[in-house]
C-alpha cells in the first residue's frame, strides 16, 4: 500500500520535466518569470540571493535546495542590490543543458516539472509557494548525494546510453527528497501546505487513513475521532494545513483517481462510482463535473486525445523548461 504521497505523485501526469545547469559570475541578477509549474534549484558552488516578490531577500548558500510551487516571478543575483536583467535576453546557452553569464563563481542546478492542467491546479495548490531546504538540515545529505549525481550526467556524462533517463530520474529522487526535508522542518503549529499536514501526527493520521480506504464515507466527526480531536478544531485544523475542508478534499482526491482510471476503456462507470463510494452513478457524476467541468462519459470519450497531450512537451529545450519559458 502507498503512502499518500507517493500515491499522489503516482498519479501525476507530467507534460514536460528538465533540468539544467546555471553558471554565473562577476555582479549579476537575473529575472524569471512565473510559470505554473513545481520548480527546484540547488547551490552548488558559491553563494547567490533570491528574491520574491513582497518578501525580503533571502541569501542561498552552497548545499542550499529551495523548491517553488507555482512558481513566482523571482531574481537570481550575486547581491540584493543590483538592478535585475531578463534572464531569457541575456544567458548564453551551452550545449547541452548549460546556461551561462559571466563566469562559474557560482553554480546551480535547475529543474522544472510541468504538470496537466487538472493535476496541477490540485497538487500546486496544496503544496507551500516557496521551501528552502538550507545545507545545515540533516536532510540535506540526501540532497547533496543526488544533486552530484545529477550535475555529473548533465556535464561529464551527457551523451552517454540512458542519460536523459538517469537525469530524469534523479531530478524526480531529487524532487521527493527535497519535499520530504520540508516535512521534517520545525515550524509552528499553523504552517500550511499539504506536505507540513502528512508531518503532523494528527491530520497525517487522517490523510493516510483516506487515502488507504478511499470508498468508505465519512463523516467529519468521525476524521475528528480518529484525530483524537473535537470537531470544530479537526475541521479548522484540517482546512488550516491541507487547503481543502475534509470533506472537500476527499471529494477531490476521488475525482483525481476518478480521472485517472476513466483512461481505462474496460472500466465501466457505474463501477468506478461504487469503488469510489457513492451510492448511484448520477452522484458520481455530478461531482465529477463540479471538479472538472465536464461529465465523466465526456472525459472517457477524450481520454485518448489528453493522453497524447500530455506527452507532448509545450517548451523548445530541457534548459527552457528547467529555468524560463520558451521565447
Amino acid at each position: 500500500m502507498m503512502d499518500p504521497f507517493s500515491q499522489i505523485f503516482s498519479l501525476l501526469a507530467v507534460k514536460s520535466a528538465a533540468t539544467a545547469r546555471f553558471e554565473a559570475g562577476g555582479k549579476w541578477a537575473l529575472r524569471f518569470p512565473a510559470k505554473p509549474y513545481l520548480k527546484f534549484n540547488a547551490v552548488l558552488e558559491g553563494e547567490s540571493w533570491i528574491t520574491l516578490p513582497g518578501s525580503a531577500p533571502c541569501k542561498l548558500e552552497r548545499g542550499d535546495t529551495f523548491l517553488m510551487a507555482d512558481a513566482p516571478e523571482f531574481i537570481i543575483s550575486s547581491a540584493p542590490d543590483i538592478p535585475a536583467q531578463e534572464a531569457a535576453t541575456v544567458l548564453d546557452h551551452l550545449p547541452p543543458n548549460i546556461l551561462h553569464f559571466g563566469g562559474k563563481e557560482t553554480v546551480m542546478i535547475g529543474g522544472g516539472f510541468v504538470f496537466e492542467e487538472n493535476d496541477a491546479r490540485f497538487l500546486l495548490g496544496m503544496l507551500p509557494k516557496f521551501v528552502l531546504i538550507p545545507a545545515r538540515q540533516a536532510e540535506a545529505e540526501a540532497l547533496r548525494t543526488t544533486l552530484s549525481l545529477l550535475n555529473a550526467e548533465l556535464t561529464s556524462q551527457q551523451g552517454a546510453m540512458g542519460s536523459s533517463l538517469v537525469t530524469r530520474r534523479l531530478a524526480d529522487i531529487l524532487l521527493v527528497q527535497g519535499m520530504r526535508a520540508y516535512g521534517m522542518q520545525k515550524q509552528g503549529s499553523d504552517t500550511q501546505g499539504w506536505i507540513r499536514a502528512l508531518a503532523d501526527p494528527q491530520i497525517g493520521r487522517v490523510l493516510t487513513h483516506i487515502h488507504r480506504d478511499l470508498g468508505a464515507t465519512y463523516s467529519v466527526q468521525e476524521l475528528a475521532t480518529m484525530a483524537g480531536m473535537s470537531r470544530s478544531g479537526f475541521a479548522l485544523r484540517f482546512r488550516n494545513l491541507v487547503g481543502y475542508a475534509p470533506l472537500e478534499y476527499i471529494c477531490h482526491w476521488r475525482m483525481q483517481i476518478a480521472r485517472n482510471d476513466l483512461r481505462d476503456p474496460n472500466l465501466s462507470i457505474a463501477d468506478l462510482a461504487a469503488r469510489l463510494g457513492y451510492g448511484s452513478e448520477s452522484a458520481f457524476g455530478n461531482a465529477f463535473k463540479r471538479v472538472f467541468g465536464t461529465s465523466p462519459r465526456a472525459y472517457w470519450q477524450n481520454s485518448d486525445m489528453q493522453a497524447h497531450d500530455t506527452l507532448r512537451s509545450p517548451f523548445t529545450s530541457q534548459t527552457e523548461t528547467a529555468f524560463f519559458p520558451a521565447r
